[in-house]
């Protein structure tokens, strides 16, 4: 997805800021409904819900510090949010993509949920409640242009309405300038993100934890549970990239205890990551 400079617009339908949103963007077909699972009950008669397209249910399962996701598709969203309403427990948000204009057809919709299933499944930065991967249905050449364009635009909102599990993380400068964490039991390598810090693939984080690591001590189970982390040689490995949300959370989770990241990650040249951000700050 390329980058680029975009407008939104947000309808607050109900004229309640935690109510039912409506989020359009500049020059694309596709509306977004932004809708929180106490109001669905209220807002559900919506033409809009009447329409076909796919969505993503958000909240939290259990001990997990990463979203529980849910991705499906509809030819009439009211039908399945209904359903999910009766029977999945964890959501608390409903967010769905459909048109303003001429529907999405039944392929396109479960080609826009097999692809959102994939890449939440790649970046493991979620729970991902989907017990199976759907499909791609086929689709022509000019059928599945205009949809992945139309996939574009979507995952462009979902960073902005700050679903992040579909991204794969994205330093904050071009340079990608890499800071290091290196100990007896540790070796792991990084880059600051917008709203992080990520740990490169490859890196080495340290077996055993302290009872003080507090706070983050359950992210480590979880990354092994998701495959993020997986033994070898008496440490556990990064097996893709993976972002935190603060340099910190990454930091502590590599060595097992309660650690400044901000004083602890250093670039190639000795300099703190806080150095560093107080230096680009002054520039």
């Amino acid at each position: 997805m390329s980058t680029r400079p975009f407008s939104i617009r947000i309808f607050v339908a109900e004229g309640i800021p935690d109510g039912l949103r409506m989020v359009e963007k500049s020059n694309w077909v596709g509306l977004g409904m932004v809708c929180p699972r106490g109001r669905y009950s209220h807002v559900r008669k919506r033409e809009e819900f009447s329409n076909s397209g796919v969505y993503i249910l958000v909240g939290s399962e259990g001990d997990n510090d990463q979203p529980t996701i849910y991705v499906g598709e509809a030819e009439t969203v009211r039908d399945r949010l209904d359903s999910h309403q009766a029977n999945k427990d964890f959501w608390q948000l409903a967010i769905v993509f459909t048109t303003k204009g001429n529907p999405l057809n039944k392929a396109e919709v479960q080609y826009l949920e097999s692809r959102l299933v994939e890449l939440a499944s790649k970046n493991k930065r979620c729970n991902l409640d989907n017990n199976t991967q759907p499909k791609r249905p086929s689709l022509s050449e000019s059928d599945e242009a205009e949809v992945c364009g139309y996939l574009d635009e979507l995952l462009s909102l979902l960073s902005v309405l700050g679903v992040r599990a579909f991204e794969t993380p994205i330093s904050t400068t071009q340079s990608k300038t890499k800071f290091y964490l290196s100990g007896n039991s540790w070796d792991a390598s990084g880059f600051e993100t917008n709203s992080g810090f990520a740990v490169l693939a490859g890196s080495m984080a340290r077996r055993e934890t302290v009872p003080s690591m507090d706070t983050y001590l359950k992210t480590r189970p979880n990354l092994v549970k998701d495959g993020v982390l997986v033994e070898s040689n008496g440490q556990l490995q990064f097996t893709i990239d993976h972002e935190f949300n603060s340099p910190s959370h990454a930091a502590t989770v590599i060595t097992g205890r309660n650690t400044n990241g901000r004083a602890e990650w250093k670039d190639e040249n000795g300099i703190s990551l806080k150095q560093y951000q107080e230096k680009t700050a002054d520039s």
